[in-house]
C-alpha cells in the first residue's frame, strides 16, 4: 500500500466520519512552523479547528489545541501574536483568536469585544491576511445574496480591514467594504458564483480581490477581479475585463506576491490532461505551481503531487508560505491507509506537509 506523501500533520479515518478542511500553515523561524485545519462531516457539528506544531522544520508534528467555535480560518503573525481569523461555524459568525504562548493556547471569542467581529452568516477559506497601506485586509463572503442558501448563488464577496496598530479581538475595530453578488449572466449565463477570495495587491498598487469562480463546466477555468476603492469601503467589478484565465481556479487557491521573484505565485489544482479524468478539470489529484507577473498571464511550473486516481485520491485547499529559497505548504489530502482510505476525493483523510526546493528555478 502507498503512504501518504509528504510529512503526516493529522489522520481521521474515514469511519469516523469526520473530514479533514481548511488547512492553513505558519512558519514562526527557528524550524517552528504551525498548522491548523477544520472537521466537517456529519460525524462534526462543523465547528471545530485543531492546531499543530512542529519544532523540526515540518517532520513531525503535535497537536496543541483544539478550538470549538472556529471554522474555516487563516494563521497569521502580528505585532508579536499569532491570530486565527475565520468563522465560528460553516455559515456562521466571523470570529478571531489570539496566542500569545506560539500556539498552546487561544483567547475565547465571547463577545464583540473578544474576538466576535460580525454576526451572521459568512463563508470563507484559508486566504490571506494581507498588510496594505497601514491596514489587514481579509477576504470573506456573506450569504445574503439572492438565491436564499443556494450554494455559491447567495455568496457576496467583500473584505474586512483593520488598522495595523488596532486591537484586533475588537469588533469596532473592523470595517468591511461592502459585499458584492456575481451575476449567473456572466460567462455566457454560466456563473454559479464567486467564493474563497485572496487579497492581492496589483503591480500598480491597487487593492483587489481574487476570487475562485465555479461554473459547471469550466474551460478554461476562470479567476474574477474585484477591485476595492482607495477608501477600502467599496468594491467595483466590470464582468468585460474582470474575469481572467488561470490555471485550476476552479477549486481554491492561495496567491501571494514573492518580491525576489517579482512574481505572483499558487499551488494549484491543474488538470493537464482533462480527458484522462473522472470530472475534467474539477480534478482535485494533481498540485501544480504556478506564477504570474501581473495576475493576467499564468505560466505553468512543474507538478509537485499526482495520483492517477480522481475519485478517493486528492490534495487540494493548498496553503503555503515562503521560507528562504523553498516554498512549504500543507495539503487536505485524500489518500490509502490502513483503515480503508478516503471515504472519496472531497471527503479527504490526512492533512500533509510538504516543501519545493528553490521554487523561484522553476522560472526560465
Amino acid at each position: 500500500m502507498e503512504h501518504a506523501p509528504g510529512s503526516v500533520i493529522a489522520h481521521v479515518p474515514a469511519a469516523e466520519k469526520q473530514y479533514v478542511g481548511s488547512p492553513t500553515l505558519l512558519a514562526l523561524g527557528d524550524g517552528v512552523l504551525l498548522a491548523a485545519h477544520d472537521l466537517f462531516g456529519p460525524g462534526t457539528g462543523f465547528d471545530t479547528a485543531v492546531v499543530h506544531r512542529s519544532e523540526d522544520d515540518g517532520t513531525t508534528w503535535r497537536a496543541v489545541a483544539t478550538l470549538h467555535g472556529q471554522f474555516w480560518s487563516t494563521l497569521f503573525q502580528h505585532d508579536g501574536a499569532l491570530y486565527l481569523l475565520g468563522t465560528a461555524r460553516q455559515n456562521g459568525d466571523v470570529v478571531i483568536r489570539r496566542s500569545d504562548d506560539g500556539g498552546l493556547t487561544w483567547t475565547d471569542p465571547v463577545d464583540e469585544a473578544r474576538g466576535l467581529l460580525r454576526r451572521g452568516r459568512y463563508h470563507c477559506a484559508p486566504t490571506p491576511v494581507l498588510e496594505h497601506r497601514g491596514r489587514l485586509w481579509r477576504a470573506f463572503e456573506d450569504l445574503e445574496g439572492p438565491g436564499d442558501a443556494t450554494w455559491g448563488r447567495s455568496f457576496r464577496a467583500g473584505m474586512l480591514s483593520a488598522t495595523v496598530d488596532a486591537d484586533l479581538l475588537d469588533a469596532r475595530s473592523w470595517t468591511d467594504t461592502g459585499f458584492l453578488a456575481s451575476d449567473p449572466s456572466w460567462l455566457d449565463g454560466t456563473v454559479v458564483g464567486w467564493l474563497e477570495g485572496n487579497a492581492v495587491v496589483t503591480p500598480d498598487g491597487e487593492l483587489v480581490d481574487l476570487l475562485r469562480v465555479d461554473v459547471p463546466t469550466p474551460d478554461p477555468c476562470y479567476a474574477a477581479v474585484i477591485r476595492v476603492g482607495a477608501d477600502g469601503t467599496t468594491l467595483d467589478f466590470d464582468p468585460a475585463t474582470g474575469f481572467r484565465a488561470m490555471p485550476g481556479s476552479i477549486t481554491k487557491f492561495t496567491v501571494r506576491w514573492d518580491e525576489r521573484s517579482g512574481r505572483y505565485w499558487s499551488l494549484v489544482n491543474h488538470v493537464p490532461d482533462p480527458a484522462a479524468t473522472s470530472v475534467g478539470l474539477r480534478s482535485r489529484n494533481t498540485v501544480q505551481l504556478v506564477s504570474s507577473p501581473d495576475l493576467d498571464r499564468w505560466d505553468l511550473g512543474p507538478v509537485l503531487l499526482h495520483h492517477d486516481d480522481d475519485q478517493v485520491h486528492a490534495f487540494q485547499y493548498v496553503d503555503w508560505v515562503v521560507d528562504g529559497d523553498d516554498i512549504l505548504f500543507v495539503s487536505r489530502t485524500a489518500f490509502d491507509d490502513d483503515a480503508g482510505g478516503a471515504a472519496s476525493f472531497h471527503d479527504t483523510n490526512f492533512l500533509t506537509f510538504h516543501r519545493v526546493e528553490r521554487f523561484r528555478d522553476t522560472v526560465r
